[in-house]
């Protein structure tokens, strides 16, 4: 999933100061589960604002920010406002100033990326959504996330005892998971074939990248249904 953390209050300050009345939205996807940006974070977020003196600050939370038709519920909301701080992840920011635009729009959280929950408040990032996964080839460990170097061919001379260089006191080496992993798998042949450098301009030849799905958009489909 998607993970974030809220900006530091300094800087949310700096973007609503010169607001009076403001609109703090919240997102029931990613953020909800990571308890950066739900219903629950946003609440505690607007009792300190109104604390530290913006005189009217309204709260909302939809469904989810990245998708256009959720926000039909707090449109009159978001218009009575003069500004807008999304507690959603950098999608959902970009999504609401579309929906809203001639409002300024500010994020109240920090994108981290795609996450494994690791457990209770921790999180490790997995994905970079590069759009050309090999996690088939290397077992299911992704070098580009795991990897420091993202490296596709490893591992480097730095890494020593399972670690790596950048920090061997927590920085576990990738290139060791995906070794210990095809092992495991009896799958170490891979590791005798060169990976061809990695050829960006499949998946990465303009931005923003644009995906549409053929089949669902002739059946006029619907992320709501």
């Amino acid at each position: 999933m998607i993970v974030a953390q809220r900006k530091p209050m300094d800087e949310i300050r700096g973007f609503l100061d010169r607001y009076s009345r403001v609109l703090v939205l919240g997102c029931g996807g990613c953020v909800t589960v990571c308890n950066a940006g739900g219903e629950r974070e946003v609440g505690t977020l607007v009792s300190v604002l109104k604390l530290s003196g913006i005189s009217e600050v309204e709260q909302g939370t939809i469904e989810r920010q990245c998708d256009a038709e959720f926000f039909e519920e707090i449109r009159a909301l978001g218009e009575s406002c003069e500004a807008i701080l999304s507690m959603a992840c950098g999608a959902g920011v970009q999504m609401a100033a579309r929906i809203f635009p001639d409002k300024p729009v500010f994020p109240g959280l920090n994108t981290q990326g795609m996450a494994l929950n690791e457990g209770a408040g921790e999180w490790t990032e997995a994905c970079l959504g590069c759009g050309d996964c090999k996690l088939g080839i290397f077992g299911g460990v992704c070098p580009m996330t795991q990897c420091s170097k993202s490296l596709c061919n490893g591992p480097c001379g730095g890494s020593e005892n399972g670690k790596c260089e950048v920090d061997p006191e927590t920085v576990e080496c990738g290139w060791q998971k995906i070794y210990d992993r095809l092992a495991r798998i009896g799958r170490l042949d891979v590791l005798e074939t060169v990976e061809e450098p990695r050829d960006w301009s499949k998946t990465h030849d303009g931005r923003p990248r644009h995906i549409i799905r053929q089949d669902l958009a002739e059946e006029g489909f619907s992320s709501n249904e």
